[in-house]
């Protein structure tokens, strides 16, 4: 391992901000660096709560955000956001709206904000995120908020990356069969209905008591916070609903249980993509050539020249 790798990871682990923003850069870029990194990362993780706010687009995520961390920070924990934004058509990079919202964090020593590009991924979430997690988990943050980029629904994704979802809907959001099939009950913690000082909050409110209600008998009944984001209003209670839900996880098990689901699906999914190089390797060069060519002509099939391919 480069002892260069050995070092930022010092840096990062000692509070240097420069370190950290680097190491994350390393895991967006992945390959070895990525590895050599979270190598040394993972021990130390494990300690901190993930806040996904999730949400169509305009419902006031960016704000709401902003709002929550100022409440965290009251209690003087240290908190990080990752704020995956649209990928730039340009750069490939993220377009930054969300730190440019949130400016007046940037003096706070406590607090590290990192936009992510989402790089074309279709569910909107980063496939970085959940080792830039670990990243922000390791050196020292205790809350770590993840915010989605709007891509018309809600997206679902998140709720496999963060142990309470938050998601926020507005005023006139739409009746509860859509949010039904947006999948809202299946990944909630807890509703924000933001900008509830416009005309339709209550009957916005009546709607989702209403699918809640069908839902059925649950173990977690997502509590329904009203906010006004712009103002801070309802950000109290909204922060009390997440440690409620903390506790309830942490006293009934399930906390542990999701997390280990969580890295069941992980390692699955970085096996299938070990899979998928070793197949893009093998499928390339002059002995994969010559099986196409016995395809093709019919003196083997392909399920026989995929098991050659696969035998070495």
């Amino acid at each position: 391992m480069p002892e260069s790798t050995e070092a930022l990871v010092e840096r990062a682990l000692a509070g240097d901000r420069r370190s950290i923003a680097k190491v994350l850069s390393l895991v967006e870029q992945g390959g070895a660096g990525a590895r050599d990194a979270l190598r040394l990362l993972y021990p130390r993780t494990g300690h901190a709560w993930s806040i996904g706010i999730t949400g169509a687009p305009g419902a006031g995520k960016s704000t709401l955000t902003d709002e929550l961390v100022l409440r965290l920070r009251a209690d003087g924990s240290a908190v990080g956001v990752l704020a995956v934004d649209p990928t730039s058509p340009f750069s490939g990079g993220a377009i930054l709206g969300d730190r440019v919202r949130m400016q007046h964090h940037t003096t706070d020593e406590h607090v590290f904000i990192r936009s992510m590009a989402t790089r074309g991924h279709l569910g909107g979430l980063a496939l970085a995120t959940p080792q830039a997690v670990r990243v922000l988990d390791a050196v020292g943050k205790a809350w770590i908020v993840i915010e989605t980029v709007g891509v018309g629904q809600v997206e679902v994704e998140i709720a496999a990356h963060a142990d309470t979802t938050v998601v926020v809907v507005n005023p006139g959001w739409g009746d509860s069969v859509q949010a039904a099939k947006a999948g809202l009950l299946e990944i909630a913690d807890v509703f924000v209905v933001n900008k509830a000082d416009r005309p339709g909050a209550p009957d916005t409110v009546r709607d989702l008591q209403g699918m809640l209600e069908l839902s059925g008998e649950l173990a977690w009944t997502p509590p329904i916070v009203q906010t006004v984001a712009t103002t801070g209003d309802g950000v109290d209670e909204l922060f009390d609903a997440i440690v409620r839900h903390r506790a309830h996880l942490e006293a009934s098990g399930e906390a542990g249980r999701r997390r280990r689901k969580r890295l069941r699906e992980e390692l699955r999914g970085l096996v299938a993509a070990r899979m998928l190089e070793r197949a893009d390797a093998l499928c390339t060069g002059p002995r994969f050539d010559a099986l196409v060519n016995e395809v093709v002509a019919r003196s083997r099939d392909p399920y026989a020249a995929a098991d050659m391919l696969l035998s070495g």
